[in-house]
């Protein structure tokens, strides 16, 4: 075969590759937030708000936007689009002005076994040419489009794990990209997949507190009782709140580890809104023992994806 018509047939295949991948329905697109509703910064409406993040679904290619009778055709996923903030701050050992946008978006489906919701986060970023209004209002415009395209990647990115099977996940875990591998351990988790449970605990770790409050809540999910000594860890010298979500964690993942701590905190602590959590804590456990629960012992079972 002659080069040009090896190019020729290549592209052709790789078109076709990308007029299979699937695209999700959206049945509503919905603004949440006074930062949404009422932006003397931004200066559009919620409409135009909406306009433009609709124009970035559709960009995607990886979306489709269904019409009110088209809703009851597939199972659609409702996004909520809210922008947590617009502000301008000092960067660059305060020499230049940037602004930000936040977005959150939270996707929802409906219909099936269980309600489906997944929640991801962007954030737009763009330096002020100059001190005038029109340059910071276009500046967080510029940051707000790029905050959307961000939300609709990562959006795709959580839906099109969903779609995967676990082993191929796993593999996912080895990803360059960051973002492949985030989205594959959320999936994992939700799956209580054990390849998960060690990732999940070198993330508490993390300086980043977000970060750290989200590998708590799935390895709870999961009910991980491998995760019961690194939380134990984690408690040392941490504040009351924390050391409460802690104690929580330990009552609900359970097993002889985490009864034991749990004893001896609501026995011991200095502070009596710990003894108290441990001691709720503990009563949770045993209700979960009770009940015969194999989770509540904090076994781990693995996904049949």
């Amino acid at each position: 075969m002659k080069p040009f018509l090896l190019l020729t047939t290549g592209l052709l295949l790789l078109g076709a590759c990308r007029s299979q991948a699937p695209r999700y329905p959206v049945g509503e697109v919905r603004l949440s937030g006074e930062t949404v509703t009422d932006n003397s910064q931004l200066a559009l409406e919620p409409d135009q708000i909406r306009e433009l993040f609709q124009q970035s679904l559709q960009a995607s290619k990886r979306f489709e936007l269904l019409q009110d009778k088209q809703a009851g055709e597939a199972r659609p996923w409702r996004l909520t689009l809210e922008l947590p903030f617009t502000r301008e701050i000092l960067k660059d050992d305060s020499k230049h002005t940037y602004a930000e946008v936040g977005a959150t978006l939270v996707l929802e489906r409906f219909g099936g076994d269980l309600p489906e919701r997944y929640e991801v986060v962007g954030l737009g970023e763009t330096r002020v040419a100059a001190e005038t209004p029109e340059a910071r209002r276009k500046a967080l415009r510029a940051s707000l489009d790029a905050a959307l395209r961000q939300v609709t990647d990562l959006a795709q990115l959580q839906l099109s794990s969903l779609e995967r099977d676990s082993g191929a996940l796993v593999q996912d875990l080895q990803s360059s990209d960051s973002r492949v591998r985030e989205f594959a351990l959320r999936t994992l988790a939700e799956r209580r997949h054990p390849a998960a449970a060690p990732l999940l605990i070198e993330q508490l770790k993390s300086s980043d507190a977000t970060t750290v409050r989200q590998a708590i809540g799935a390895l709870v999910e999961m009910r991980a009782a491998a995760a019961v000594p690194a939380l134990i860890d984690l408690s040392r010298g941490k504040e009351v709140g924390f050391l409460q979500e802690l104690v929580f964690a330990l009552g609900e993942i359970g097993g002889s580890e985490a009864e034991a701590y749990l004893y001896t905190v609501a026995e011991g602590h200095d502070q009596p809104a710990i003894q108290a959590a441990a001691q709720q804590a503990l009563e949770t456990l045993h209700a979960s023992r009770k009940h015969g629960s194999p989770e509540a012992r904090g076994t781990l079972s693995p996904a049949n994806h």
